[in-house]
Order: structure tokens, then sequence, then C-alpha cells
């Protein structure tokens, strides 16, 4: 599966766009199906770098790549996936269903 549609690409603001927004959209979700590790993107610089929720160890904004998304391998090859049942969801909305 393509992580990063043209749509997807369309839709995610550049990067830092939402400095102002307080409430910023979640356009895309990705996940390893073998933990709990999930990113929720809301920016895209258009090449590689993501920002918004990363659910991991922690739960925290920051940075990460496309190109670390698709090289991550799992257990038989799993690699991970975007949830593709995902709608755009405010982040606090996000925020609300982790707790």
């Amino acid at each position: 599966m393509k992580l990063l549609t043209k749509e997807i690409k369309q839709q995610l603001p550049a990067l830092y766009a939402n400095e102002e927004v307080t409430d910023p959209v979640v356009i895309a979700k990705f996940f390893t199906p073998w933990t709990s590790w999930t990113w929720y993107a809301t920016e895209f610089d258009g090449v590689d770098t993501f920002f918004g929720l990363v659910v991991g160890h922690e739960i925290e904004l920051g940075y990460f790549s496309l190109t670390e998304l698709e090289f991550v391998r799992g257990p038989g090859g799993l690699t991970v996936e975007r949830d593709i049942s995902f709608k755009p969801t405010k982040l606090s909305e996000v925020r609300e269903k982790l707790s």
C-alpha cells in the first residue's frame, strides 16, 4: 500500500502552516500493525518530513519522515500502513480518543 497518495499530499498543509492554529486537522494516520506506534500527520514539507502527533513510548507532537515510515519492517516483513478508513479529524478529537 502506498503511504502517501497525491490526494493526501495535496490536503496536507505545508510545514509550519499551522503554527497559529490552536486545533489543526489531522489529515492522515499511519500505524504499525504489530505494535501500538501510530503517527498522525497534520503538516508535510512536500518531500519527506511530516509534523504531527506521534504515539509511541510517549504521546507527543513532533517530526517524522516518510522515508523512515517506509523503511520500518516488523515480524514477517510487515510494514507501516496507512489507515484507509481514517477521515480528517481535529487534533483535539484524536487526543481525546487516546486518553
